[in-house]
């Protein structure tokens, strides 16, 4: 008792950063031993790559050394979408739900690691956000699943029930986890398919911040959606489309399809990337060097903050942006329409941009050393990993165990995100935000 007593105590002196990496770190490991069971496979898997399969889950990554299908049990396909799931909607989100759920109060410990979480601006609550989170991602993926059952049902895909709940989870999760060895690829032109993936897609990667925003707004408890969301919502908008036309005019490999089909596999290429989900319509180990440059800046830029994606975020790309256009006018304030950005804030951009950087780079070179293959080809994994994408150049499966080792790594810090994961090694006093409403989550 004594024991369990002065643990919990060291748990409550812990900063909350520290406390989401330990929770993370344990939802990895009892992911890990779940999948080495042999119940949940189908084929002997190593304990490495069992391991890698349970990261790349909670990282909601996709990559994959070994074949879902293949490799796993039912058993262990249900697993790896437990996880997926888990690491969707947040560290301790669903234990604080159902908390919230009893008509209790959240205690301050676990308040303050859910705002860890989720990066939220001063003027959210976090349990009435929560519960919202809760609620958002299972209206979605329900949705989404009904969608696919009918799609996948249509091409007589076999088990499309099940096809279609994992699917929808894993697209709203941005996790680019597939049952199917080719991902998307065979669905490269079914409309329908690629707009519901898009859409889950896009729902999970915009974040939670901005869909209770809207929601809020339209039962007219605020005139107008937070500066956060606006700036998520134009990013997010601009970088789709000329990521999109990018694709469009220069990548040979679609060059032959019709108009409307080359619109979709750019729209979807650039949509994959930029939400951070992972899938593909096209074969990734074929496409130009100028296009994998293109992706690779998408994967970098990334999702938005509180939502499901990964990458440095939105936010925290619109900040730099504002930084440059500030110095360039002489100005001393960063301005989006208007609005100031916290110092504060614009403080922690710079340090996450700093921080992502410093993270890809020692992976590139730690791979480079470990693996023999074309250093774009590195380049492209170890972004992929880092920004939790999941797209490949099909070099996953033929890592040695220290690039395996190394890519896990990356797609562990990913998902904390490698300011957090700093943080979390280094912080010893709470970082104080300003309580303007003008405020921007990072």
């Amino acid at each position: 008792m004594k024991l369990i007593r002065s643990l919990k105590d060291l748990l409550r002196q812990m900063h909350p950063v520290k406390l989401v990496l330990l929770g993370y770190l344990s939802y990895v490991l009892i992911g890990w031993i779940f999948l080495s069971l042999p119940l949940s496979q189908s084929i002997h898997t190593s304990a490495l790559d069992n391991l890698f399969t349970a990261t790349s889950a909670i990282s909601t990554t996709g990559l994959a050394t070994v074949s879902t299908s293949d490799n796993y049990s039912f058993l262990g396909e249900l697993i790896i979408l437990i996880l997926i799931q888990l690491g969707g909607i947040g560290y301790m989100t669903f234990g604080s739900f159902v908390i919230l759920s009893s008509k209790r109060q959240l205690s301050p410990e676990r308040a303050k690691v859910s705002n860890a979480v989720f990066s939220l601006p001063k003027n959210f609550r976090v349990d009435k956000f929560i519960k919202s989170v809760i609620t958002f991602t299972f209206t979605i993926e329900l949705i989404g699943a009904l969608f696919l059952f009918f799609i996948f049902k249509t091409s007589n895909v076999p088990n499309a029930i099940w096809s279609a709940i994992f699917h929808s989870v894993s697209a709203f999760c941005t996790a680019g986890f597939s049952i199917y060895n080719n991902s998307f690829e065979s669905f490269q032109n079914n409309f329908w398919l690629n707009l519901v993936i898009s859409i889950l897609s896009y729902s999970g990667a915009i974040g939670f911040i901005v869909f209770v925003d809207v929601w809020r707004k339209f039962k007219g408890k605020i005139k107008r959606v937070t500066l956060t969301s606006n700036i998520i919502l134009h990013t997010t908008l601009w970088i789709s489309l000329v990521g999109t036309i990018i694709i469009f005019l220069a990548e040979p490999s679609i060059q032959h399809l019709s108009p409307d089909e080359k619109l979709i596999t750019s729209f979807f290429q650039a949509m994959t990337s930029i939400t951070t989900v992972g899938f593909n319509t096209i074969p990734i180990a074929r496409i130009t060097k100028a296009t994998m440059l293109i992706l690779t800046i998408l994967m970098v830029i990334g999702a938005s903050p509180s939502g499901t994606g990964g990458g440095l975020k939105s936010t925290t790309f619109s900040a730099m942006l504002g930084v440059m256009k500030s110095v360039l006018k002489g100005e001393s304030k960063v301005l989006f329409w208007r609005n100031e950005i916290p110092f504060e804030r614009v403080w922690t951009a710079i340090a996450s941009l700093c921080f992502y950087i410093t993270f890809l780079i020692l992976g590139i070179y730690l791979l480079t050393l470990t693996e023999s293959f074309d250093f774009e080809q590195i380049v492209f994994e170890a972004a992929s990993a880092l920004g939790t994408v999941g797209l490949s150049m099909g070099i996953t499966s033929a890592l040695t165990n220290l690039g395996k080792i190394i890519v896990t790594s990356l797609m562990f810090i990913g998902r904390l995100g490698p300011l957090t994961f700093g943080m979390a090694l280094f912080l010893k006093e709470d970082i104080l935000y300003t309580d303007e409403e003008k405020d921007v989550a990072i």
